[in-house]
């Protein structure tokens, strides 16, 4: 028996790499999964932490708020499997009855993260060695070590014995894997770095091939053997090019295990689609989603705990990726790290989730949690077991999205403009230590994701849709306009695809600071930008900083806040704009035509001033029209011939409308000026 276990272990392990796993099931097309005219509010519930008679109570609190998804499971490997292949499923199972019963629905979490005590206790494999050789105590969540295989088989176990015993459960909605799978640390065992060798064995092939690839010839770390091999320091500092290699070996770990799990799912579960809260841009580790993304997602989901509207609408957009399906937020916001909530701020975030397209929303958590990490999060029902005023506000969002579902909703959106993103650059652009060692971080200013946010901005204020994608993992055709702000590493398959965008039609702009170092981290020994001079045009090595920036574009005046500039040398591109406060009126933004398309440059990292008037020049040539006029803070999308309105700020705001139109959600009739309350919301029709 034993050996029939573990073969069986083995075979669905093999499963993981097979062609079969290559790509999960998209939710394009699955007439039987989530879609079009369907919204849900639901919840995420702990019930291990309930009692037998806590948990009839809450279904049924959470059937009279209208919900109807619960995820759950996560963050319970042990209550599965208190001890190894002694699996407990007396209490899930009837909790799965219940909610059947009450005609809920559940994402059954794998609970691959955190490991249990006993599996570190049995499996030392499992536990996080740091940089100086010290084994660490998993002390707090996800301080595993998920690439070790003894961690990875019983996982896998796990998860086909879960999704076996669940496959035809009534309850049973969707998958999810991993919660927080970027989540965690990396490791420094022995075994760590035999993995690493053998990774790089696979991507270099010899220890020549290496030494090129990061550049050992400087400071003499020639390396005469794969055994001199030692893994980067996650906090630094060290040489650029083979930290970057380092933090791609643990995103590929990562990636692995996830195959795993779509494999058991595949095999046991087809029928139900994936859908994780993967958080791939935890700062700790994080892995590379947009390249990966389509092996294991049926549907993009996150964690929705925004701070402002720009970068809320930014994450959600990288979620759905290159997706046509709609946005899960599988956890949402409910109040916060030591904050109990807002009134009406969670209504406002639901239904400016609507304008991004999302499907739902499932605030974290249903029961504010006694004990453990997150004590004082604050849930729906509060810790002596009372409802909070927060229930009835999402019972009121469940309200509406029953309305809205009817009316167009979820969003299922097709954009035209796109915005490049890469896991490879954010490593690149975001060494860990200051000091002598680290010229990267003064150079790229104001910082990736900055820049990108910056390009996003006047898209986002006049209400465009767009996608964020890794521009080597799609097909660019779908798009009118690739923005590519600030990406200091754009891979080889990035600059072909780009190349091919531009050739066969499309419009490109990249901002200064781009495409200056190759797939290996070392600056490019031709003329930059890095494999497009001919592209753009141009080519450019000084740089300078002014200060702050003057010049005029498409008639409009304008200061750029960011003063470092870029000295373009046009050889086929024309000079759209030069700056007036530079010696020489160095070009400002330059246009080439390539092939059939136009690749433009701008010579400032990404903002705002500069972006704005480029985009409004473009508009008309490129055929894309900008949404609803709203003021600042305000955020609307048409959807099927009416216009959602949210205000995002704390203040009542008027917004110009056309004639005469009746409030779907306020009953109420406005003639030329809707007004929204302090985080009001609106879908307006004729």
């Amino acid at each position: 028996m034993k050996l029939k276990r573990t073969l069986l272990s083995l075979a669905l392990v093999l499963a993981a790499l097979s062609p079969l796993a290559a790509r999960a099931q998209s939710a394009d097309g699955r007439t039987d999964w989530p879609g079009a005219g369907q919204l849900f509010v639901g919840t995420n519930y702990q019930p291990f932490d309930r009692t037998r008679e806590q948990v009839p109570r809450d279904i049924e609190r959470m059937k009279q708020a209208g919900m109807k998804v619960v995820r759950m499971g996560d963050l319970a490997w042990d209550a599965f499997e208190p001890a190894e292949g002694k699996f407990d499923f007396k209490t899930f199972d009837w909790v799965m009855d219940q909610m059947a019963a009450a005609g809920l629905k559940v994402i059954m979490d794998i609970p691959g993260q955190p490991a249990p005590i006993w599996l570190h206790k049995k499996y030392p494999g499992v536990d996080i060695v740091n940089e100086k050789g010290n084994r660490l105590e998993p002390v707090e969540r996800y301080m595993d070590d998920t690439s070790d295989p003894d961690y990875r088989r019983l996982l896998v176990r796990l998860a086909d014995t879960m999704t076996r015993r669940y496959a035809k459960h009534p309850a049973l909605f969707a998958i999810g894997y991993n919660n927080e799978s970027g989540n965690g640390m990396v490791s420094y065992s022995e075994a760590d770095r035999l993995r690493f060798i053998g990774w790089l064995k696979k991507k270099y092939g010899t220890v020549e091939a290496l030494n090129k690839a990061w550049a050992t010839q400087r400071w003499s770390r020639h390396l005469n053997t794969w055994d001199e091999v030692r893994l980067p320091n996650i906090e630094g500092p060290g040489p650029y090019e083979r930290y970057l290699d380092m933090r791609r070996f643990w995103s590929a770990q990562t990636i692995e295990v996830l195959d795993s799990l779509e494999a058991v799912r595949r095999k046991n579960v087809p029928d139900k689609p994936a859908i994780s809260n993967l958080w791939d841009s935890a700062w700790r580790k994080g892995f590379d989603y947009l390249a990966t993304y389509r092996q294991y997602t049926s549907y993009g989901a996150m964690g929705f705990y925004p701070g402002d509207p720009l970068g809320a609408a930014f994450e959600s957009t990288m979620m759905r990726a290159g997706m046509n399906a709609p946005i899960w937020f599988n956890e949402f916001t409910a109040g916060g790290p030591g904050y109990y909530g807002s009134k009406g701020r969670s209504r406002m975030w639901a239904h400016f989730g609507l304008l991004m397209g999302a499907q739902a929303v499932m605030p974290w958590t249903w029961h504010s949690h006694h004990g453990g990490e997150e004590q004082a999060l604050f849930g729906l029902i509060d810790h002596d077991d009372r409802a909070s005023w927060k229930l009835d506000e999402f019972a009121t969002v469940a309200k509406e999205f029953a309305t809205l579902e009817k009316l167009g909703f979820p969003r299922l959106q097709k954009p035209q403009v796109a915005i490049a993103y890469a896991f490879d650059n954010v490593i690149a652009t975001n060494l860990p230590k200051e000091g002598i060692s680290n010229t990267v971080r003064p150079y790229i200013n104001p910082g990736y994701m900055k820049q990108a946010h910056n390009a996003y901005q006047p898209l986002f204020t006049d209400n465009i849709d767009v996608a964020v994608i890794h521009i080597g993992h799609e097909d660019l055709s779908r798009y009118k306009l690739v923005i590519v702000p600030g990406m200091y590493l754009l891979d080889s398959a990035s600059t072909a695809n780009l190349r091919k965008f531009v050739a066969e039609g499309g419009t490109a702009i990249m901002t200064a600071q781009s495409a200056k170092v190759n797939d290996h981290n070392q600056w490019h020994d031709t003329p930059l930008p890095g494999g497009l001079t001919d592209v753009f045009g141009l080519r450019t090595n000084a740089f300078y900083d002014a200060g702050k920036l003057q010049t005029t574009i498409a008639g409009e005046a304008v200061q750029a806040e960011l003063g470092q500039f870029e000295v373009l040398e046009p050889s086929t591109a024309e000079v759209l704009a030069r700056f007036t406060n530079v010696d020489g009126q160095s070009p400002a933004i330059t246009v080439n035509r390539f092939g059939k398309g136009r690749a433009i440059y701008v010579a400032t990292p990404a903002q705002p001033q500069v972006m704005r008037p480029l985009y409004k020049q473009l508009y008309a040539s490129l055929g894309l029209e900008p949404g609803p006029r709203t003021p600042e803070g305000v955020y609307a999308r048409v959807v099927d011939g009416r216009v959602l309105y949210v205000n995002t700020t704390g203040d009542a705001k008027d917004v110009a409308i056309e004639g005469a139109m009746k409030g779907v959600l306020s009953g109420k009739t406005w003639t030329g000026t809707l007004r929204l309350d302090p985080l009001g919301a609106d879908l307006l029709q004729r």
